[in-house]
């Protein structure tokens, strides 16, 4: 054993690796033993949920409006730990993050938050606080729906050449308040709510990075070889019953390899977004101080790299030149719109009833679509494109970039791209804005895991159960992005946030009840959870046919 490394003998019942959005969300579900998110009969008959946890939650009938409140086993309270390689509180990266963007507002709506007491929880919150001034409508996404009279209309005859077509409205009136976004302030308050509401202190946290993951049977800990997790950090050894993995794209950022470019990690005068500490960078402010014209180069095409261009230009860079190698895509959401509104059910039914992992890849490629930004920062792009202050090129790629350094140390860079600009100056600094690539097999604290109990892997995402566990017999869980092959196009996002966090508490609960227990299931599991497929139970959850119940006993 490293002897720089204090082991703890103490075992945690769960390990939560990340302390952002997801690991706030899944902490606050753990600690909440009636989670008030109403769910209608008609949602879920096809999925076998409710044949797995029908029993447990609370259910709202989607016509008469009758609740059926279900039936709660005695809960314990889980010795849990938070780690987090970059701070000791509560969603320290995103805040910092949030404040070096200057971004005032989510780009979320109000149903997409942390609370797992109440879906209109972060609605509430600015209205009891008098803070409803803060919240600012999503235009032109929410509206009313077409009647029958007026689609019978619309097919006969009304689809001549030029005439006014009717748009597909993905939103119903009726939802309008939860399309509205939240202030940063507003939304960190209500985090900082729920945490003390579960009691969810600073004394949870350890700013520690995970270097290290295995599971089995340890010596002097185990009892009775019961399998744990030994979880190495740059500090600490601990062990722990389940490992929540809540760490974002989890991969690191890094600056894509461009011909002439030095080949070392960080080449000089150029940052990725993930990386700023400092905007504009010292160097550019300081040429900007002494009046010179500064030329700044923005690689990427998602909304970071348009708030990026916006708040240099705002902070006094002379002209920003803005490149992506795709089309320019404007939309409110980075999913589309389908997945938020009246038709998501069906998109959600399609994704989930795919065959494969593959074509579940293929819907995620489809609903993102890659980097888009918001109609709010095309406007305001448009605006410094007016004032020359910004050149946008879409369907470019930087091919070359080569430092020429300076008498003072500090350098230029000259740049080529394909196709050319004409014009286009030396640059005093290149931000790259290009996201972070997800490859979960090449984290390096999930190597023995990988080699111990093997997974697949489809599109870097790993190839988990529906319980968003490693396998069945290891309790590893994952949230964020990398549950996208279960949660759908909306994982990173708080909406996949709070997805995760619902499907992992009810199988911690399982998991940690039977090994109190000293059984697999209990009275409430009723025929099983290996029998829900069969029978009746299979037809209304969309795995069986209504025939196959006359075989069941």
């Amino acid at each position: 054993m490293d002897q720089r490394i204090h082991e703890e003998e103490d075992v945690y019942d769960v390990l939560i690796v990340g302390a952002g959005p997801c690991g706030l969300s899944m902490a606050a579900r753990l600690r909440e033993y009636t989670p008030a998110a109403l769910f209608t009969d008609e949602e879920h008959r096809r999925y076998h949920w409710i044949g797995k946890y029908g029993k447990k939650v609370t259910l709202k009938h989607v016509k008469s409006g009758k609740i059926s409140c279900g039936r709660h086993a005695a809960h314990h309270k889980h010795k849990m730990l938070i780690l987090d390689a970059t701070d000791d509180t509560w969603m320290g990266r995103w805040t910092r993050l949030f404040n070096m963007y200057d971004i005032s507002h989510l780009r979320s709506p109000m149903l997409w938050h942390v609370d797992p007491q109440d879906r209109d929880a972060l609605l509430a919150h600015a209205y009891m606080n008098e803070r409803e001034h803060e919240l600012v409508e999503i235009r032109n996404c929410v509206g009313k729906e077409i009647s029958k009279h007026g689609k019978k209309k619309n097919s006969q005859g009304h689809k001549a050449c030029g005439a006014k077509q009717s748009a597909r409205i993905a939103i119903n009136l009726r939802e309008r308040n939860d399309y509205y976004t939240p202030s940063t302030s507003l939304f960190c308050d209500h985090c900082e709510q729920v945490a003390n509401r579960y009691k969810l202190g600073a004394d949870l946290i350890r700013k520690e990075s995970v270097e290290h993951i295995d599971y089995g049977p340890v010596k002097r800990i185990s009892g009775d070889d019961e399998p744990l997790f030994t979880v190495t950090t740059n500090h600490v050894r601990r062990y722990a019953r389940t490992v929540i993995l809540a760490v974002g794209p989890a991969n690191a950022a890094r600056i894509p390899r461009i011909p002439g470019m030095p080949s070392s990690e960080t080449p000089p005068q150029t940052c990725h977004s993930m990386h700023i500490t400092e905007l504009p960078a010292p160097v550019v402010q300081d040429r900007i101080k002494a009046h010179r014209v500064t030329n700044v180069l923005m690689v990427g095409g998602g909304l970071t790299s348009a708030q990026l261009s916006d708040l240099l230009i705002r902070r006094g860079v002379t002209k920003v030149w803005h490149i992506m190698r795709g089309p320019l895509r404007i939309k409110h959401f980075d999913v589309d719109l389908e997945w938020m509104g009246k038709y998501k059910n069906a998109e959600q039914a399609r994704f989930w009833t795919a065959d494969s992992d593959d074509e579940r890849l293929e819907i995620i490629k489809e609903a993102r679509g890659g980097g888009s930004i918001t109609p709010l920062f095309h406007k305001r792009l448009k605006k410094h494109i007016t004032a020359k202050k910004l050149e946008l090129h879409t369907m470019t790629s930087l091919v070359d970039a080569r430092f020429g350094e300076g008498e003072d140390g500090s350098g230029m860079w000259t740049v080529k791209t394909d196709p050319p600009i004409e014009g286009l100056p030396t640059m005093d600094y290149i931000y790259f804005a290009t996201g972070i690539q997800t490859d979960f097999e090449s984290l390096p604290y999930l190597q023995t895991m990988l080699a111990k109990h093997p997974i697949e892997s489809r599109g870097g995402f790993p190839c988990i159960t529906e319980d968003l566990m490693w396998n069945k017999d290891v309790p590893l869980f994952m949230t964020g992005r990398l549950a996208a092959l279960q949660v759908g196009p909306a994982a990173p996002n708080l909406g996949g946030a709070k997805v995760g966090a619902e499907r992992i508490a009810w199988a911690i609960e399982d998991l940690l009840c039977s090994r109190r227990l000293g059984s697999v299931n209990d009275e409430d599991d009723g025929v099983g959870v290996e029998k829900m497929s069969d029978g009746l139970a299979g037809y209304l959850s969309g795995h069986g046919n209504m025939y196959s119940s006359l075989s069941v006993e």
